[in-house]
């Protein structure tokens, strides 16, 4: 039985990481092998704390994942083993009461923040991807995103923005493209950089095969 390919997608916020995904998860859809994980499904339970305490966590913190349980449904998938994935409630601030059922499969698209921040989730990429778009675009769509998708104010998510999320950006996810093994401008409407990615994982797969 041939080990899944991990590839994991990181970058700055609204950076065009999930369009990647998307778009190689569809250049497979014939056979059905490519499940997307998303590394913000992985944020910390914070049940267990009020509201108001919940409200001042730093999500663009590498301390708000709760990376020992992604790195161990790693592990899981890679052995074939299903697991139990959690899901995140982005407008009560914490887990999600909700699961999904992850299957193995060919391939598997982890796609964060923090993706290549952390060496254990690192060492288990078979292809590491940074996505590299200006700040002032992925500003942009974060606004749009976080206000339409996720209940928050315009202030809210400005204020955010200019008082953690720019900062961590440069601190944190920023230094991890010297860990890539390819890095993406524009995200998914990279074509050429789409086609190359997808030919690659074709490749892996027929060599896993055989």
């Amino acid at each position: 039985m041939q080990k899944p390919v991990i590839i994991g997608i990181a970058g700055g916020s609204a950076s065009g990481k999930t369009s990647i995904a998307k778009r190689l998860k569809k250049a497979f859809e014939s056979s059905n092998s490519v499940y997307i994980i998303r590394q913000d499904d992985y944020y910390s339970d914070q049940s267990h704390m009020p509201l108001e305490q919940r409200l001042l966590t730093n999500y663009d913190h590498p301390f708000a994942f709760d990376n020992d349980l992604l790195v161990e449904h790693l592990d899981k998938l890679a052995n074939h083993v299903s697991v139990e994935k959690p899901t995140y409630d982005f407008i009560n601030h914490t887990r999600s009461s909700e699961i999904e059922i992850v299957e193995p499969s060919d391939v598997i698209v982890l796609e964060g923040l923090f993706v290549l921040e952390d060496a254990r989730i690192r060492q288990r990429l078979d292809i590491k991807i940074y996505v590299d778009t200006p700040a002032d675009i992925r500003f942009i769509r974060r606004l749009v995103r976080d206000v339409r998708d996720r209940g928050r104010t315009l202030d809210s998510v400005v204020h955010q923005y200019t008082t953690t999320v720019r900062l961590m950006h440069e601190q944190f996810i920023e230094p991890t493209k010297r860990y890539a093994d390819v890095i993406v401008p524009e995200g998914g409407k990279n074509e050429v950089a789409i086609d190359l990615l997808t030919t690659k994982i074709s490749s892996i797969i027929r060599e896993n095969v055989l």
